[in-house]
Parts: C-alpha cells; sequence; structure tokens
C-alpha cells in the first residue's frame, strides 16, 4: 500500500465508522474517548478494531443476499 492507504474510499462512511467505534467501545466495557486514547491497552484497542471487523463483514454477509 502506498500513500494513499489511509484515504476513505466512501468519505461519507467515515461518521458511522466512528460510531461504531465506540458502540462497540461500550459493549466492550471500554472506556473510549473523543480525541487522543492513547492511553487505552493494545488488547482493549484489539478488541475494538476485532468487533468493528466482524460486524462490518456481519453486515456484508446480509446484504449479499
Amino acid at each position: 500500500m502506498g500513500s494513499n492507504s489511509n484515504k476513505n474510499l466512501v468519505p461519507e462512511a467515515a461518521n458511522k465508522l466512528d460510531k461504531l467505534k465506540y458502540e462497540i467501545a461500550a459493549e466492550q466495557g471500554v472506556n473510549l474517548k473523543e480525541g487522543y486514547n492513547g492511553d487505552i491497552t493494545s488488547r482493549d484497542a484489539g478488541k475494538i478494531g476485532g468487533n468493528m471487523v466482524k460486524k462490518m463483514i456481519e453486515y456484508a454477509e446480509r446484504n449479499m443476499k
């Protein structure tokens, strides 16, 4: 991946992904706050990211039928 790896392919999805991140953090009991969250553990960050991917895959599978 080049320098374009951080660009959103669908810019309007950014807000929905951010909302999903906070929902998942709350479900996992991770205190995620607006702005800098460098104080959370790698384990908690992994839980959030992993569950975001899981939910996005589930959504994609439901909508492929």
